[in-house]
């Protein structure tokens, strides 16, 4: 019947979007709903303020075909500069869609004086091999692209959270 783009925030630093079609009796009357040309965009009050400002292209590429969402989500100020930026490309373009088969993903919350504090989210929250992720993957990924990067701490309460744990469906 139409598609529902949802949206969360597991980092101050991060949104994370999801899209699914949805059949007549999965719409709510809290839903916000976008006519577009032949079909409804449906969006439920929580994910509202993170799709104000997206947009949703079809693309077709050498790596597959499939949605894309940009997010006019910017960095906070204090997160700036060269460093950053290649640091943030290193966790957009190489670690998350590597974690992101585990239902995982990383977040960049902070870097100071060439130490980068990041927090692992979905299923690398909990994950009793976040420490072999962060060691051999983030670690070795980004000191690899930000050579003058001398440390990575994961901030992640591995504790709480709504997918500690990941488990593969059945």
């Amino acid at each position: 019947m139409g598609l529902r783009i949802g949206a969360q925030a597991p980092s101050p630093l991060k949104v994370d979007f999801k899209l699914s079609f949805i059949a007549e009796e999965q719409k709510t009357p809290e839903d916000t709903i976008i006519p577009f040309d032949g079909f409804e965009v449906y969006i439920d009050p929580e994910s509202a303020p993170y799709v104000e400002d997206v947009t949703v292209d079809f693309v077709d590429g050498l790596m597959g075909s499939g949605f894309k969402i940009e997010s006019a989500h910017k960095l906070p100020p204090h997160l700036s500069g060269p460093m950053v930026e290649k640091v943030q490309a290193v966790i957009d373009t190489q670690i998350n869609p590597a974690v992101a088969s585990h239902g995982g993903h990383i977040s960049l919350i902070d870097v100071k004086d060439h130490v980068v504090y990041v927090q692992l989210g979905g299923g690398c929250q909990g994950c009793g091999m976040a420490d072999v992720t962060l060691k051999q993957g983030i670690e070795t990924a980004i000191k690899e692209a930000v050579p003058e990067i001398t440390e990575i701490y994961d901030v992640t309460d591995h504790v709480d959270g709504k997918n500690p744990y990941y488990q593969p469906s059945k």
